[in-house]
């Protein structure tokens, strides 16, 4: 599996529309967060949109010209989705070490432990890409146990970062040891050192996915989100995974995290994180959620991609839906 900075052919997303998840008052906000990151992706590749339908289609067409988002660099696909975290049930894109050859693996998504009974209807989406992969001549294995996107990241080198919390977890695959695991990691992604965190943020319903807080940025670097409240629930959690980070020879950024984000109808804190940003071509889209740590948080990060514009955007709606930009992306890689 390429790192995420190497070279993009596409960004794949899923257009919003689910009320359940962010509802009728938040939705033109989150719509309005897709046409601010399709307008900055797609001057540097081709965005891919699931929409359910032909006026659905026609409708987002109309959205994005009025925003300055539209151009022949943005393509339709008419699969139809359940929801936006596309990261998590899309086909994870791989390449052919010696030929450089692109390839898919589809992993089955069961909605996160089976949480949300009508969101593991997207598992159905991701079926739907990966035919319309092969018929574009393009291999996809499936090897039929369950892994999210967001659960994995690696620097393209072999380096592998997870978190014990969400892989281990027995509401994914319960026969599963660890052992096994990372043998499919290795066979999959080509994973030649997993590094097994242990859990993470507070209010992720994901079961700890890793892009929430710790990111490769370089061969040997991670940015890694550090709470400094000790009274915060994710200061032990994130210090863990800092350390364990620096024993396993990385190097580990300190991004800030920002102020808790409550739901107030759920009465829960929400998984709102900066490291869930997404490095495109020419550009790292940086989620920001109006805190006075947004701008500590974009030094940070452009610190670490010299070239690429941080182009904030506004994801404190986004994140009521329990996720955040990085969530809502999967990158196929030329």
């Amino acid at each position: 599996m390429p790192a995420e900075w190497g070279q993009h052919s596409a960004t794949w997303l899923s257009w919003p529309k689910n009320t359940e998840t962010f509802p009728k008052s938040a939705i033109g906000k989150v719509e309005n967060a897709f046409c601010e990151m399709i307008r900055a992706l797609s001057s540097g590749e081709k965005v891919k949109i699931l929409v359910d339908s032909d006026s659905e289609e026609q409708r987002v067409e109309r959205i994005l010209t009025a925003e300055g988002a539209y151009s022949g660099d943005v393509l339709f696909s008419r699969i139809k989705s359940s929801d936006v975290w596309v990261r998590d049930y899309c086909p994870i894109f791989i390449t052919n070490r010696k030929t450089g050859k692109k390839a898919a693996v589809k992993w089955v998504f069961n909605a996160w432990g089976g949480k949300y009974g009508d969101l593991k209807e997207d598992d159905k989406a991701g079926e739907k890409i990966g035919r319309g992969l092969e018929s574009a001549g393009i291999r996809v294995f499936r090897p039929g146990i369950v892994l999210e996107g967001g659960s994995i990241d690696v620097n393209g080198e072999g380096a592998l970062l997870t978190t014990e919390q969400c892989l281990l977890n027995k509401n994914r695959n319960p026969s599963l040891s660890k052992s096994r695991i990372n043998t499919y990691l290795s066979d999959y992604f080509g994973a030649s050192r997993v590094v097994w965190l242990k859990e993470g943020i507070e209010g992720d319903d994901t079961d700890g996915h890793v892009d929430d807080f710790a990111r490769f940025v370089s061969k040997n670097t991670v940015i890694c989100a550090r709470e400094k409240s000790r009274g915060d629930p994710n200061h032990a959690a994130l210090e863990t995974g800092a350390a364990l980070l620096t024993s396993s020879g990385f190097d580990a950024i300190p991004i800030p995290m920002p102020s808790p984000i409550i739901d107030q109808g759920e009465n829960r804190r929400l998984p709102a994180s900066y490291a869930n940003f997404y490095i495109a071509n020419r550009c790292v889209l940086l989620p920001v959620f109006g805190d006075k740590c947004d701008e500590e948080a974009a030094e940070i990060i452009g610190s670490c991609f010299a070239g690429r514009e941080i182009v904030p955007i506004n994801a404190k709606e986004l994140v009521h839906g329990y996720g955040g930009i990085h969530c809502v992306t999967q990158q196929e890689p030329k």
